[in-house]
């Protein structure tokens, strides 16, 4: 099957929902290059998930700091020779800001957000993965990752609810919506091609997935 249309894909959605998977699969099947977030270097991350109201600026600004530094180096490839795919969506730093800092934080982040932001292109296809917060904290028990262990479950509600609102208001690119609930896009090749046969027939700036 056939995307060649689609030169910059992001795969997007909370913690646990399996963005980066997918992004991994998409890109081996495009031959494409793959453009994905480093969350283990943040020095931060494990301290945030523990005490998030102490954290939440520094885990904050090494991330932007991290994903400026990455989509600059985005803008610079070429890419009509060949196309790529991520599982970060630079705009999505101002949902996790608006979720966890003070309003003091909050307003130095803007500024240094303002300030730092780099030109990037937009993507020709934004695929946002949903599941359920019961769902998103099975997976991320089963993954396993030692800075994921302290995440809360309400946490993981609130970051799900902001998500749907960030994407409903979201027009800067074409939007595939998937719920994830019933599909395993690594393990199951017919959920992956039902996947890509969706993506093909879109026709709208925005589109649903959902196999019951």
């Amino acid at each position: 099957m056939k995307l060649e249309k689609y030169r910059y894909i992001v795969v997007e959605g909370p913690i646990g929902v399996g963005k980066t998977s997918l992004a991994q699969r998409l890109a081996g099947h495009l031959n494409s290059a793959l453009l994905l977030e480093k969350p283990a270097e943040n020095p931060f991350l494990e301290k945030f998930y523990s005490d998030i109201p102490r954290y939440a600026l520094p885990a904050q600004l090494f991330f932007l700091f991290q994903r400026a530094t990455q989509v600059q180096s985005l803008a610079q490839l070429d890419m009509f020779a060949q196309a790529t795919v991520s599982d970060f969506l630079l705009d999505k730093d101002q949902l996790f800001a608006g979720l966890t800092l003070s309003d003091a934080e909050h307003d130095l982040y803007q500024q240094i957000y303002r300030h730092l932001k780099p030109q990037a292109p937009q993507p020709d296809l934004v695929i946002y993965l949903q599941a359920s917060p019961n769902t998103l904290v099975e997976r991320i028990k089963r993954r396993g990752s030692s800075f994921e262990k302290n995440i809360s479950e309400d946490y993981l509600w609130r970051l799900a609810e902001t998500y749907t609102r960030f994407f409903y208001q979201f027009e800067s690119a074409p939007v595939m919506i998937v719920n994830s609930e019933n599909l395993n896009f690594v393990d199951n090749s017919e959920d992956f091609d039902l996947l890509l046969q969706q993506i093909e027939q879109m026709r709208g700036s925005r589109e649903y997935f959902n196999r019951g």
